[in-house]
């Protein structure tokens, strides 16, 4: 089985790249796109320089290992993916040949936390417009962040038994600090993952955002909107 999860940024994302990692028979791989995005759009994001020197830039190279060997020989492999980072003239084709789950949080949550590690925001870097765009493309399961985080092992059980594969608990635990299979961009946006041992608790109350993050809040609601209404 090759998993492709897609969400955006502040998104639970790396947690649950975290969980399938810690099963046995999962090999995975974070955010294979990021670099060739970079490269391509000259976008200015942390680490730009080394992530482009330290991870393959080449889009088609990358999309050929997406459905290439697994690595380590495992019978499964999990590939954290950013919808953004799929730009016109990426390879898209591997995705039809993998298990597409759509990982979704309330843009307000994104909002405010991506705005603590990037004064410079805009509608493209959080990504919702694009997920719905990479959703009418190729389907697949709708899962929300929130409802993880409020009974982690409840959510996975039900996406397991959706894609028909057995659950392991392991999944529901792993060793703090950084991991083996982290992007290069981990010193930057892993902070508070790294010191974590497992998912967080559930959400408290939205939170207050200035005028321009409410802008974008707006903007991102529909479509967010759109994929809550099919999640699990």
């Amino acid at each position: 089985m090759r998993i492709a999860m897609w969400s955006g940024p502040r998104n639970l994302s790396t947690a649950m790249m975290y969980a399938f990692g810690n099963r046995p028979d999962f090999a995975v791989w974070d955010e294979p796109f990021y670099a060739p995005y970079l490269k391509a759009t000259g976008a200015d994001h942390p680490m730009r320089d080394q992530i482009i020197a330290a991870h393959e830039t080449d889009p088609v190279k990358v999309a050929d290992r997406c459905l290439d060997t697994i690595p380590a020989q495992k019978p499964h492999f999990y590939m954290k993916h950013m919808p953004h980072h799929m730009i016109d003239g990426f390879a898209f084709g591997w995705a039809r040949d993998c298990v597409n789950i759509h990982l979704i949080r309330h843009p307000a949550r994104v909002i405010a936390s991506y705005g603590v590690k990037r004064e410079a925001m805009t509608q493209e870097d959080i990504g919702f417009a694009q997920q719905t765009a990479v959703y009418e493309k190729v389907g697949g399961l709708v899962i929300d962040s929130s409802d993880i985080r409020a009974d982690p092992e409840r959510m996975l059980r039900k996406l397991c038994a959706a894609i028909d594969l057995p659950f392991d608990p392991e999944m529901l635990r792993w060793k703090a600090g950084p991991h083996p299979n982290d992007g290069i961009w981990a010193g930057h946006w892993y902070n508070a993952v790294h010191q974590s041992t497992g998912f967080a608790g559930a959400e408290g109350p939205l939170p207050v955002l200035d005028p321009a993050q409410e802008k974008m809040r707006h903007l991102a609601m529909p479509h967010y909107e759109k994929l809550a209404r099919l999640k699990l």
